[in-house]
């Protein structure tokens, strides 16, 4: 990749706003906060009596959070443990703190067993009270798409961009950006970074781990790779 085309690849990934990381520092996985958050409203529409207004993911101890494996994509969080905060309206059907326990469970689940994410702290606040009988479904964030953009590649983002569409799990494919190494030690070898969509019927973290796995292996010299997942597809 040119060093144009590489400078436009770092303006588009700072429009995709915070990244979360995936699994562990070995992982080299994140997914855009807009995807994880998309998930996790999902999974509190199954909550009955609760409508989600705001929810957010954070680090809970930044300073101690260690570096990943490989380099990271432009606005990448290190993986450290994360802290889900969120503020619902409830019905006054039960008590409130039975409430928020079934919302916890549904973030907390949907967040590790779906995503991959490591949560230790899941913040709750009570904004406000529901009608009973009242709609508590929250817009969907999901944008829907399918299909594979126009991708114009290099040989060798070709050979990358088969590897991840070979991936079960992928839907569909987003960017392929590969830098080429420096000699120093942040960037010692090429570096791939690969941008993607998932489907909800797999673990977003197994598919990304499966992704860095397949795209080494596409290219002779084993090159560093990072997993960005961009949006996760309804399903469940």
């Amino acid at each position: 990749m040119t060093a144009d085309r590489w400078t436009q690849a770092v303006r588009n990934q700072l429009g995709l706003g915070r990244l979360l990381p995936l699994g562990g520092p070995q992982d080299g996985a994140w997914i855009t906060e807009a995807a994880a958050t998309a998930v996790l409203r999902r999974a509190a529409r199954n909550v009955p009596g609760v409508r989600l207004t705001a929810v957010r993911l954070s680090l809970t101890d930044p300073d101690s959070a260690p570096e990943p494996a490989v380099p990271p994509p432009p606005s990448a969080l290190p993986p450290g443990p994360l802290r889900i905060t969120a503020d619902f309206a409830a019905t006054p059907t039960e008590p409130l703190p039975a409430t928020a326990s079934r919302l916890r469970a549904a973030l907390t689940s949907a967040a590790t067993n779906r995503l991959g994410l490591t949560v230790t702290e899941v913040d709750l606040r009570v904004t406000g009270l529901l009608d009973e009988g009242a709609d508590t479904a929250d817009e969907d964030e999901s944008d829907g798409r399918s299909g594979d953009p126009d991708l114009r590649l290099d040989p060798d983002e070709s050979r990358v961009a088969t590897a991840v569409r070979a991936v079960p799990g992928v839907t569909r494919l987003g960017a392929v950006h590969i830098a080429a190494r420096s000699g120093t030690a942040s960037l010692p070898r090429r570096h791939v970074r690969v941008e993607f969509e998932t489907a909800a019927s797999e673990r977003t973290l197994d598919v990304a781990r499966a992704v860095r796995t397949r795209v080494t292996e596409a290219l002779p010299d084993r090159p560093s790779v990072a997993a960005l997942v961009t949006a996760v597809q309804p399903g469940f």
